[in-house]
């Protein structure tokens, strides 16, 4: 990453991880990915995706509509984010 990494510090690896999937996701298919999208491409459970997606929210990584499919917004520059794995 290079530069300014103070974001990137912030979250952890992992966090890193879904939050790349929600810009190359919603930049390849010009819509916010459904939690399902995250249990398929990271092999996880549905609770499991919910929690960090919860996480996200909480802690100011995106933006969402509560009761609304494919709402979710990143608030994190892309330069900031990892490369997705």
């Amino acid at each position: 990453m290079g530069g300014d990494t103070s974001a990137a510090a912030s979250f952890t690896s992992k966090q890193g991880q879904y939050l790349a999937f929600i810009y190359w996701y919603t930049k390849l298919n010009r819509v916010a990915p459904a939690e399902a999208d995250f249990v398929r491409y990271f092999n996880v459970s549905a609770p499991s995706v919910h929690q960090m997606i919860k996480i996200l929210h909480a802690d100011g990584w995106i933006s969402r509509t509560p009761g609304e499919g494919r709402s979710i917004r990143l608030r994190v520059p892309r330069e900031h984010l990892p490369d997705l794995e």
